[in-house]
């Protein structure tokens, strides 16, 4: 864990769930990509608060509820509302659930996708090639090389969610929010995918961050990670002349490198993946290429 922020004191004896509790909210915010300023600023509490709960310094008030579930024999999310503890079909969905591996929850995802009818278990989803991964991967040189192979169009879903907007993904962040840049992301991500039978689409970092837009991207696309080293992400990046905050601050690495780690999870959801640091572009090109066409069943 790393060393607490100035000014926040992080003693040994801390209760264990409110240190769960805080990289719990730490893992959130780096799966997000946010910093620890702006979720202050969205949740409209102090920095210093927030960094408090990251390092298990939280509210203790929440204990008192944690004892009232425990007495009550319920879990936390029970007491608070979560949507999965509303009926007693989600209850007996959850239990079943519990403690299973990742790989029977992936099967169970499938199963029950295909069983609402928004799945595609097997085989390629579609020809619509979905490139995922961090900024600095090569998405967009990568991917344009592919829609040029294989005779796609090329879409930058970045570029379409400014349009739907009317405005830069910064400024739609900056003036409306998370939620708001959420829901132009899933409308590009539907649009794409309803206008274009055949496709390569570079996705912005932190599509996997929407449950809902990611789900709808693995049933409807052929995806893959495109995978690179942080050193690699961070100097692509800058090359690009990108200096928004992450790529100017003094701690822009260890952010990476934590904003990395917490979609990792979720990027190795993808069909396919391609490490782009291992090798020159025209062999990652080449592996890219061999890849998707295995997986849409077209000659190499």
């Amino acid at each position: 864990m790393a060393d607490a922020p100035s000014g926040v004191q992080a003693p040994a004896d801390k209760n264990p769930f409110l240190a769960a509790l805080g990289e719990r909210v730490r893992a959130l915010r780096a799966r997000r990509g946010m910093t620890r300023k702006a979720v202050a600023h969205t949740a409209g509490v102090s920095e210093r608060h927030l960094a408090n709960l990251e390092y298990g310094e939280g509210n203790v008030s929440i204990l008192l509820l944690l004892q009232v579930a425990q007495a009550l024999q319920s879990s936390l999310a029970e007491l608070l509302g979560d949507v999965t503890t509303t009926s007693p079909e989600w209850l007996l969905i959850r239990e079943l659930l519990e403690g299973r591996d990742d790989a029977t929850l992936r099967k169970v995802r499938v199963t029950l996708a295909d069983m609402l009818g928004t799945g595609a278990s097997g085989g390629p989803r579609s020809n619509c090639v979905a490139l995922i991964g961090l900024r600095g991967a090569g998405k967009s040189t990568l991917g344009q090389m592919l829609a040029d192979d294989l005779g796609y169009p090329f879409i930058e879903l970045s570029r379409q969610i400014e349009q739907f907007a009317g405005c830069s993904v910064s400024e739609i962040q900056g003036l409306y929010g998370q939620n708001a840049y959420r829901r132009y992301e899933r409308r590009a991500v539907e649009e794409a995918i309803q206008i274009y039978p055949e496709a390569v689409l570079a996705t912005p970092g932190g599509l996997v961050s929407d449950a809902a837009t990611f789900n709808l991207l693995l049933a409807h696309c052929t995806t893959v990670w495109l995978q690179a080293d942080p050193e690699d992400h961070m100097n692509r990046v800058r090359a690009q002349g990108d200096l928004r905050p992450m790529a100017a601050s003094a701690e822009a690495m260890e952010d990476l490198k934590t904003i990395l780690a917490g979609r990792s999870a979720f990027y190795s959801k993808a069909q396919l993946r391609v490490n782009t640091s291992d090798q020159s572009l025209g062999d990652t090109f080449v592996l890219l290429r061999t890849a998707v066409r295995g997986a849409l069943g077209m000659p190499a």
